[in-house]
């Protein structure tokens, strides 16, 4: 491993991969080659840090079905420009200026909170009812984590 060879837990591996998609993304900056060396080596590091936790193998298949799943929807939203993305527990929570890019956010399997004006996804183990606490209590609660802020297009204008 290259990129995540210093990583020991679940979260360093994705605290890290956030961290490397900012830097390497060819939306930000970066390119193609290096950005799908990284989603190559985001699987195995998952799977190899997951294994050392003493999961059984369900448990260790599931922690690597939900890492890829977040990873590919991080990915998807990464080019979008306008937004926030904040990871909020085990939610992607969307903010900012978001009704231009509405299609491909549900495009990306997420969905619009009216009361919070804010998309979110999540894994359907992770699904609530009622949804009385506002984004800012939700945040206080669990941790937020901006993903990556894009407010303006790099289009020349």
């Amino acid at each position: 491993m290259i990129y995540f060879k210093e990583c020991t837990t679940l979260e360093e591996v994705k605290a890290m991969y956030k961290q490397l998609a900012k830097q390497h993304h060819p939306d930000c900056g970066g390119d193609t080659a290096t950005m799908q060396a990284i989603n190559s080596e985001y699987a195995y590091a998952c799977a190899h840090v997951i294994k050392g936790e003493n999961l059984t193998s369900e448990d260790t298949e599931e922690q690597i079905r939900m890492s890829e799943e977040y990873r590919a929807v991080i990915e998807q939203l990464m080019p979008l420009t306008g937004i926030l993305i904040e990871v909020v527990g085990n939610w992607i929570w969307v903010t900012g200026n978001t009704y231009p890019v509405r299609k491909e956010l549900k495009g990306a399997g997420l969905f619009y909170a009216s009361k919070k004006v804010a998309w979110y996804y999540r894994s359907e183990e992770f699904k609530t009812k009622g949804g009385k606490k506002s984004l800012e209590e939700i945040k206080a609660k669990y941790g937020s984590e901006t993903v990556r802020s894009r407010q303006h297009s790099n289009a020349i204008e």
